[in-house]
């Protein structure tokens, strides 16, 4: 599928939801992905892109940013503490702070560096074990303690159980953001962006769809 079918899309479904057209931010996934297709997007003139490990970023997206003007980076995956000040020195927006320990941490280098990425709380909605993020039920006083660490939280993020109706994760992410202020929500990949937009998504990631599936595995 094509960018613009993809763009087509999100357009559609902000019509739908009577949301100013615009109004959703496309996050290309580029992770894993071979170089090659990764300019082939920048070429088409998009801007915004979302990786999952800094690691990868740092090889990839400097020589990308020197070429194209405009390139707004957003981290996706797992951040550990080590890596945070490479991640505020490479990325735009952190989509996945999860814990105290890296909110700390972030608030420390932000101090030190005198700036800070736009941040987003992930929210563990499913409660799933295996997956990062904060509890529901700790949310609310974990956003309170990111705004007393003077940090720049924009929004949240959550990643719906696979084999849940990811709706359900939208409209509980979408409710707990309503409650704090919050007007950004990270949520809808590929496969369900269309309903997020519908709950009130301002970025989805949408990797495969734009991109094809992916050919090589992260080192």
């Amino acid at each position: 599928m094509s960018l613009q079918e993809i763009k087509n899309r999100i357009a559609k479904a902000e019509q739908a939801a009577d949301r100013p057209q615009g109004s959703v931010r496309l996050i290309a996934v580029s992770k894993v992905q071979p170089n090659d297709r990764v300019e082939a997007v920048l070429q088409e003139g998009h801007r915004i892109f979302g990786e999952n490990r800094v690691q990868e970023a740092a090889g990839k997206w400097p020589a990308f940013k020197e070429r194209y003007s405009g390139v707004e980076l957003h981290l996706i995956g797992p951040l550990q503490t080590n890596k945070a000040r490479q991640a505020m020195e490479l990325v735009d927006a952190i989509h996945s702070v999860d814990r105290p320990k890296l909110a700390n941490t972030l608030a420390r280098l932000a101090q030190e560096l005198g700036h800070c990425p736009d941040l987003f709380i992930q929210v563990n909605t499913g409660e799933e074990e295996q997956k990062a993020g904060i509890m529901p039920t700790e949310a609310d006083g974990f956003i309170a303690e990111c705004r007393t660490l003077d940090l720049p939280v924009r929004g949240l993020m959550c990643i719906p159980p696979v084999e849940e109706e990811p709706a359900l994760h939208f409209a509980l992410l979408a409710k707990i953001a309503a409650r704090n202020g919050l007007s950004g929500l990270s949520m809808g990949m590929s496969g369900d962006f269309e309903s997020a937009i519908a709950l009130g998504a301002t970025h989805v990631r949408v990797g495969s769809a734009i991109f094809g599936e992916r050919t090589t595995a992260a080192e």
